[in-house]
């Protein structure tokens, strides 16, 4: 059965549009609320956080009093890159997490990722369990007056994301001497993203960490990477990293100047995980994953299958097989040996803890020679058709 409102990552769309504005949220929150209390675990608490979209403050008071008056108890962190969200999620035992973004849309869109439990996105069975409550008639999920939910904001959301970033790392790692270019989209990681860097001792030249509402992922960020290209260039860095609006998603450049995409820095972390004997099982890639990398894999003889497009679908494979590294072309990459979805924070810091040791971004990370690629979008009168085939 094709889903109704949730898509390949959460919900999105444009705001104001037909599910994507106050009233909707306000279901959403009240339906999501509705089904992980009748889960009965933990203490009824679900945490947001959100990126820097204006609309951003139109949905979360929505979304909020939705969560509430289903008898959840809410924690609002503000800005926090989406693995933050999951982490905290799971670390302060919350029954679910909320993220509100559109990842690297542009900022008249926006939308929502849900987590459960244990920060992992939730399965389609179960967001068709939530979509069944969102058409319930509302007074069917309101809770009871005395067992309304309380409401409090936590300004230590970042704080507590970057300490459990640092704690997958020794505790002498450390950037010195590294010139590091970093491009925050002007989205959810302008705070955690430079200060996580400049903590470890790196020279940090930032761009995109002046969000006003309107600017996220507006020529920059991971889907316009010729800033970080440019930037890299000028300051003679020796890193440039790029970041989409929720930081989920990297990319990154050498210090020539060449742009390196998701695949190349799968292959890096694969062969360096393989002779640390960190990696387990193989690495799971999309459809759109280049016939490059699954050729270099092949030759590292590190197993390789592929999934549908989505890290949602990448994590459930990888938990499906037991393998630890996984992700896609466009940057998502999921480390299972640290994070539950897709993390560019993460992922920098394993690939930026490869070239501490004085190696140059160009030797490191391109691995493989990709195979000639081309993606393209086909407009068709009914997906539903397609997708029953």
């Amino acid at each position: 059965m094709t889903k109704k409102y949730f898509g390949t990552d959460g919900i999105r769309g444009a705001i104001n549009s037909k599910h994507i504005n106050g009233d909707m949220f306000f279901k959403f929150g009240l339906a999501s609320g509705k089904y992980f209390k009748s889960q009965k675990k933990r203490k009824q608490i679900a945490v947001i956080a959100k990126d820097t979209r204006l609309s951003g403050y139109t949905l979360e008071p929505a979304l909020v009093s939705g969560l509430t008056s289903a008898g959840m108890h809410v924690f609002t962190l503000g800005p926090l890159p989406t693995n933050g969200l999951a982490m905290l999620t799971k670390s302060m035992n919350a029954n679910m997490g909320i993220m509100i973004t559109a990842s690297h849309n542009p900022h008249h869109d926006n939308g929502l990722k849900l987590f459960g439990p244990d920060g992992m996105k939730l399965s389609d069975k179960i967001e068709k369990k939530i979509e069944k409550l969102i058409d319930r008639k509302i007074t069917t999920n309101l809770s009871s007056p005395e067992k309304l939910g309380r409401v409090k904001r936590l300004e230590n959301g970042t704080k507590e994301y970057l300490k459990i970033l640092k704690k997958n790392f020794p505790k002498e790692f450390n950037l010195r001497g590294l010139r590091i270019v970093i491009d925050c989209a002007n989205g959810a990681g302008y705070k955690s993203g430079p200060k996580l860097l400049k903590s470890l001792g790196a020279k940090v030249i930032s761009i995109g960490v002046k969000p006003n509402g309107f600017n996220i992922n507006d020529k920059c960020g991971s889907t316009y990477p010729f800033k970080i290209q440019s930037a890299v260039k000028k300051y003679k860095a020796h890193v440039g990293i790029s970041f989409d609006g929720d930081a989920d998603r990297i990319i990154m450049c050498d210090e020539k100047g060449k742009i390196i995409n998701g695949d190349q820095i799968i292959a890096m972390l694969a062969r360096r995980w393989k002779m640390k004997k960190i990696l387990k099982g193989g690495v799971i890639g999309t459809l759109m994953s280049n016939y490059g990398l699954e050729n270099f894999l092949r030759t590292e003889k590190i197993k390789f299958f592929r999934t549908k497009v989505g890290d949602r679908y990448v994590k459930e494979k990888m938990k499906k097989f037991n393998f630890n590294l996984g992700g896609e072309q466009s940057g998502h990459i999921i480390l299972g040996k640290f994070a539950t979805t897709g993390d560019g924070l993460m992922v920098a810091l394993e690939v930026l803890f490869s070239l501490r040791k004085g190696k140059k971004a160009s030797q490191l990370l391109n691995v493989f020679k990709p195979l000639p690629q081309i993606l393209e979008n086909i407009m068709v009168k009914d997906k539903n058709v397609i997708n029953k085939n």
